[in-house]
């Protein structure tokens, strides 16, 4: 009999302007990665290209806050005046299904998932230095001088919190970032706790 082995979930946090969709995107491009990517809700203004129910799920504050009532999201989180959240359903399903799953999310709400799934793996994206994080988030040229400032605050605040996390991978060239977090990936599968979990299991059900 072999026993089924439940899906890892993977979460891939950082600052705010780090790169975390461009590492998403072109992590997803290639043709070795079979995560499920989870899509986040959001109440934040969709960025030109983005379309709704590829990047984000879009909704209206009250649309956000009556799924908070209705404990629809794993997590959720307020940042620089937007909502941010992730469905709990589609989590649980897939992971049941034996597959991967992957979040791209801000650092309060990673946190909050940590809580829920403490056997998730925790990847903090990290910007070469403070000055190329500042220049990537100028270059969007979407946000204001007031608004660029607390980000840059923010990002100085969420640094400090890597230490809650397992790995940390310096988002310095994407494709490389794209290989290291494949291989963590790879190595949490081989991980003994992991695996010795799995086949305890299956040893119950041969007896």
């Amino acid at each position: 009999m072999q026993l089924k082995k439940k899906g890892l979930l993977i979460v891939l946090s950082g600052p705010s302007g780090v790169g975390k969709g461009t590492v998403r995107k072109a992590l997803f491009a290639q043709k070795d990665v079979n995560f499920q990517y989870s899509i986040s809700v959001t109440t934040r203004t969709p960025r030109e290209g983005e379309k709704d129910g590829v990047d984000y799920f879009f909704k209206t504050r009250e649309q956000f806050e009556q799924m908070i009532k209705e404990n629809k999201l794993l997590e959720w989180a307020e940042y620089v005046g937007n909502y941010y959240g992730t469905p709990v359903e589609y989590v649980e399903k897939t992971l049941a299904e034996g597959k991967d799953v992957f979040l791209e999310i801000e650092v309060q709400g990673a946190l909050q998932v940590k809580k829920a799934f403490p056997d998730g793996l925790f990847i903090f994206l990290l910007p070469p230095s403070l000055e190329e994080l500042k220049n990537r988030i100028v270059t969007r040229g979407t946000e204001s001088a007031d608004l660029i400032n607390n980000r840059m605050k923010k990002a100085k605040e969420e640094i400090d919190m890597m230490d809650y996390y397992d790995y940390v991978v310096v988002n310095d060239e994407v494709n490389l970032a794209c290989e290291k977090i494949k291989a963590i990936v790879t190595a949490e599968h081989c991980r003994r706790e992991r695996v010795a979990q799995m086949y305890k299991k299956f040893l119950e059900v041969e007896s």
